[in-house]
């Protein structure tokens, strides 16, 4: 070869590798500006150095415990010390063996993959863990794509240049550890689990810090296809993935032959249970809580299923599981004795005790089966609609005794599920306002309405002493006494009122006001109502924080207008707050991903009452487990041994609501139990009593919490004012009658307000 042509290859070579390295460049450069609009946008510096993938947002407890999630991609991210070195290691050896020698881009690799697709010789391919890490980030795959897009094959070769673009970035920004943790907190492992943390807890109930070869195989060996690979759904192809995922481990020395051989004969080793809304602690609490958290994020700019907020809420999970197990076992047992006293009939049933004839077929219109099937035919096909209303399918219905399969009809569905007793149950620490515990209903899966914030009914007896509290405020002693006789309250307009007793009888007695409460007696707090006035019992009670509208009319004495479980234990905890009430509330922080405080929360409080008044009040409450006859003296005893409870029942009308709130020194609690519909109560009023129904709820879950020391809820007496009582609390040394006040005005309504 002659001189002039070793020049002109030379020349020709170097010629080549310039024009390349011009060209490249010039590529890259074009592909990172995005010219002319041909190969869509890259993420910027911003994205790169702070990525945002789709986070949930978690709801934590007073303790520390995950409550639940709200998310669309279920995805909690950890960092790489929370890593098992099994799990790395089987990363590495699947997807990345070279991960910590290369740059982002590993040739060898890349050349290796590009060789054997040329050659149908090589299966793998040249990603490296940062340029799939940018694709699981940025979507490189599917967004932001240019006109080049269009040309046949060309999509493909721009996404690679954007993912080794991108990988770079993501080297010079993190360490190698963090990169292999934002990718595993990426990645879709099946189940509807997004990133490791959640997929270990899916599938092996498990921390990614303790995740074993055997159980990193499984979740490492599913990223590339999350359905085909599932472990639950498709087992043998994830035994075979296991075994290739585990050959390599053995390949690369991170096992011995031995452990190899083991492993891949074992089983699947799953504990398997996916996140779900409907199990878990605070099921309806979660549901409730999430309206608001949806108001507070659309007010604020964020998004409550993608932004990973963190959601710390009053909620104490030690109690709140006290309360589950307190509302389970007493409506279950409850539940029994309902059934067993029916005999066979319906629950609805009307004033004079017989069944409503028509419910079902009332009741049925408002389900949503029957709105759907309405839409189907005309008004004359109504037997078409009839037809399917009858037609029986295979179902799975709520029991007690758990779930059960059985062959329904829409109506014997709805006539099933009638039969079940509802129930509300809430507590909270009445100084601070923070809400312990909240169970909204018997089983969240199958009966979805709150019956603690949402659900309003007649409160009964337990709304007595807001009229005693007027009567106290303004100079009463508990020792005033009263006769229990009929009480006839004059209406203009309209006829007078004239209540009776749950039992129909006046004893013609007379005793205490705080004996009367205790012991419930309807006539005396009739009496009560007419000396203090009805309006004035509305104002006290709104400032003590019912918030539902009060029909100022005598006969809200008996408590005729609906509130909510939520309200009453609000205003109940004013008495041991010393007059001062304070909103329940169950949020107070919520933060970012990053643990940035976004608002801290703090409760609505006003005085309502004097401090005297308020201790008058618990003395007054104290008597229902105190005084003869008190409607709470069923109250385990053990309870009540050296522990001050102030507490009310409440029945109402014809017993489709009973109630129980109890006050201790550290804790307020309150229960409701009735049906659905007003119409499902117990034949015999006697057995729909709150002390029968709502009140075993309460004494359980208190008796569990006395139980555990850790909570720091003791038993006691409820602190004294500061200030002296100026009225006589031991009646029993209190022999005249004392007159009411005078300063205490009877206000009458009028007959637009009167609806009793």
């Amino acid at each position: 070869m002659s001189k002039r042509t070793l020049r002109i290859i030379i020349i020709s070579i170097w010629t080549l590798f310039l024009v390349g390295t011009i060209s490249l460049f010039t590529l890259f450069s074009m592909v990172k500006n995005d010219f002319n609009g041909w190969f869509g946008g890259l993420p910027s510096l911003q994205d790169l150095e702070k990525p945002d993938p789709a986070q949930a947002s978690q709801l934590l407890s007073a303790d520390g415990q995950l409550l639940g999630k709200y998310y669309r991609t279920n995805r909690t991210p950890v960092s790489y010390d929370e890593l098992s070195a099994e799990l790395v290691n089987t990363l590495l050896v699947t997807e990345d063996i070279r991960f910590k020698k290369h740059s982002g881009i590993d040739l060898k690799g890349l050349i290796r993959a590009v060789v054997g697709k040329l050659t149908s010789s090589f299966n793998g391919g040249g990603s490296t863990i940062t340029m799939q890490l940018a694709e699981n980030l940025y979507s490189t795959n599917t967004a932001n794509k240019g006109s080049l897009y269009d040309v046949p094959g060309a999509g493909q070769f721009i996404t690679k240049l954007k993912e080794w673009i991108i990988a770079v970035q993501l080297e010079k920004s993190y360490t190698k550890e963090e990169i292999l943790a934002m990718y595993l907190n990426t990645v879709e492992y099946g189940s509807n689990s997004y990133g490791i943390k959640v997929a270990a807890k899916t599938f092996f109930n498990k921390l990614p810090a303790n995740l074993n070869y055997k159980e990193s195989a499984i979740l490492i060996g599913s990223i590339n296809a999350p359905t085909r690979y599932n472990p639950v759904y498709n087992p043998e192809n994830a035994l075979a993935k296991r075994t290739e995922v585990l050959y390599n481990l053995y390949k690369y020395d991170r096992i011995d032959k031995v452990s190899f051989d083991t492993l891949k004969v074992s089983d699947l080793g799953l504990n398997y249970k996916v996140d779900n809304h409907n199990e878990g602690l605070a099921t309806y609490f979660r549901t409730v809580i999430g309206r608001d958290l949806l108001a507070w994020s659309k007010d604020h700019g964020y998004d409550l299923y993608d932004d990973g907020l963190k959601i710390y809420t009053t909620i104490d999970s030690r109690m709140q599981q006290y309360a589950e197990e307190a509302m389970r076992e007493a409506m279950d047992t409850l539940q029994q004795k309902f059934f067993n006293h029916l005999q066979g009939d319906a629950p609805w049933i009307d004033k004079e005790g017989n069944e409503m004839v028509g419910f079902l077929q009332d009741a049925i219109k408002r389900t949503t089966q029957y709105r759907a099937l309405a839409k189907r035919f005309d008004e004359d096909e109504k037997d078409s609609l009839e037809y399917y209303l009858n037609q029986k399918t295979p179902m799975t219905v709520f029991s007690w005794e758990g779930e059960k399969d059985t062959l329904f009809s829409v109506y014997d569905s709805l006539a099933y599920y009638k039969h079940f007793l509802q129930a509300g149950f809430m507590a909270m620490d009445p100084k601070t306002g923070h809400i312990k515990a909240w169970v909204g209903g018997i089983d969240h899966k199958y009966f979805k309405f709150d019956h603690v914030r949402y659900g309003k009914r007649q409160p009964g007896s337990t709304f007595k002493p807001f009229i005693y509290t007027v009567a106290i405020d303004n100079g009463w002693s508990p020792c005033q006494q009263v006769v229990d006789q009929s009480v006839t309250i004059a209406i203009p307009g309209q006829p007078a009122w004239q209540p009776e007793n749950s039992n129909g009888k006046f004893s013609g007695e007379t005793m205490t006001i705080r004996r009367a409460m205790a012991q419930s007696v309807n006539s005396i707090t009739a009496y009560v109502m007419d000396k203090v006035g009805p309006q004035t019992v509305v104002e006290y009670a709104h400032r003590m924080g019912i918030d539902s509208d009060l029909a100022a009319v005598p006969s809200l004495a008996l408590g005729v207008s609906d509130v909510s479980l939520y309200e009453m234990l609000g205003a109940y905890s004013t008495y041991v707050n010393k007059g001062v009430y304070t909103q329940p509330f169950y949020i107070s922080r919520i933060e970012d991903q990053n643990g940035n405080v976004l608002q801290q929360f703090v409760p609505e409080t006003r005085e309502a009452l004097n401090e005297q008044t308020a201790y008058v009040m618990l003395h007054m409450l104290k008597g229902t487990t105190e005084e003869p006859g008190g409607t709470g003296m069923a109250l385990d005893r053990s309870l009540r041994v050296n522990n001050e409870i102030a507490a009310k029942t409440g029945t109402t009308q014809n017993a489709s609501d009973g109630w129980f709130m109890g006050v201790t020194k550290d804790l307020a609690a309150g229960a409701w139990v009735g049906g659905d519909d007003r119409a499902i109560h117990f034949k015999y009023w006697p057995m729909g009593q709150g002390a029968r129904t709502a009140m075993p709820i309460w004494e359980k879950f208190m008796t569990k919490v006395y139980a555990d020391p850790t909570l720091g809820i003791e038993k006691g007496s409820f602190p004294k004012p500061v200030k002296p009582i100026n009225v006589e609390l031991d009646c029993n040394r209190y022999q005249d009658v004392i007159q009411p006040a005078d300063s205490i005005r009877s206000v009458l309504p009028s007959e637009d307000d009167f609806d009793f």
